[in-house]
């Protein structure tokens, strides 16, 4: 089978498509030919092994060369085969997956913990969108924001990959959503459910009247001291990402929130996907919403398997509105 593999680290240009063998599912997984995946944030941290600091803690990423050597977190397709201690799928079976790495491929063998039936109203490239954005909102209004109808939810980055999802779920959890992002995309995130839309550019919303119970902040374009003063007093501030950078950030954001939250009067937390404990009931969950159409995956460019170099590229310049997703 065709995968892209990334020996050393560095730009899109390390990822060099080669021909691997087909892998063989151990007795808790599911092989799935792979017909849509996407890109993320994830990889390219893990593609270019940046922040630095990441190279030197425990469980972080490997300090001279990739620890996963074919990126891909999400993915959408067909079940090929399973392992004996599978009981969910069968072989024809559609799915989709939240995983750690092995996507940008043809074929990926994936833990029957961490996949879920395919929501039958999507095609593989809208379902492949979903998986690690969805799940990451998900985590954090639920989850960490312990979010409740009728509640003020502010979501800054609001019209990205995470955003464009946060904004949707919240909506429809009962919350009023205000949503921060750039001037051309104040049209999207206010027809994704948004009651209001603060344009960055021109207003510095830390400096507005108005406060909300949870924060959802993806973009970490301030300061946790003061993107505080938004919040209510008993308000939830959920770290999500942050400004990307070689050596330190966006983990230096995320250490940093989480040494305040020892002090602060507010509750203060991070949203990671992938250590979710139950990928598989927050897909199920997902689909739920997604097939009543209360949320819709936001798709800006899909590429050919060929070009997942060029996608990743395309990502990494930012402000891409919602998804960026691969057809294989």
């Amino acid at each position: 089978m065709k995968a892209f593999v990334s020996r050393s680290y560095g730009p899109p240009e390390v990822l060099t498509l080669t021909e691997i063998p087909v892998p063989v599912p151990r007795d808790d997984e599911v092989l799935i030919r792979v017909r849509a995946c996407s890109v993320n944030p994830y990889d390219w941290h893990n593609m270019r092994g940046e922040p630095y600091l990441a190279r030197l803690l425990p469980g972080g990423l490997a300090l001279r060369t990739p620890k996963v050597t074919v990126l891909g977190a999400d993915v959408s397709g067909r079940v090929e085969a399973v392992g004996g201690d599978v009981t969910e799928f069968r072989p024809g079976d559609d799915v989709f997956a939240v995983i750690d790495g092995g996507g940008f491929a043809e074929y990926v063998c994936v833990r029957e913990s961490r996949l879920a039936p395919k929501p039958e109203n999507l095609s593989y490239e809208e379902a492949a969108s979903v998986p690690m954005a969805a799940n990451t909102a998900l985590l954090a209004l639920r989850d960490e924001g312990q979010i409740l109808p009728g509640q003020r939810v502010l979501v800054n980055g609001a019209s990205g990959g995470v955003g464009t999802f946060a904004v949707q779920l919240a909506r429809a959890l009962g919350a009023e959503v205000t949503g921060v992002c750039s001037a051309r995309n104040v049209d999207l995130v206010h027809s994704l459910g948004a009651a209001k839309v603060i344009d960055y550019t021109t207003q510095d919303f830390t400096r507005e009247t108005r406060r909300y119970d949870l924060f959802v902040d993806i973009a970490g374009s301030r300061p946790v001291s003061v993107a505080r003063r938004t919040l209510r007093p008993k308000g939830a501030y959920v770290v999500v990402g942050g400004p990307p950078g070689r050596w330190i950030q966006p983990m230096g954001r995320v250490l940093s929130a989480l040494a305040v939250s020892r002090f602060a009067g507010h509750r203060i937390s991070v949203a990671d996907a992938l250590a979710c404990p139950d990928p598989k009931a927050n897909l199920r969950t997902l689909s739920g919403f997604l097939n009543d159409e209360r949320v819709v995956p936001i798709i800006d460019r899909t590429y050919p398997f060929a070009e997942i170099p060029r996608a990743i590229a395309y990502l990494e310049g930012g402000h891409v509105p919602g998804k960026v997703v691969i057809s294989v």
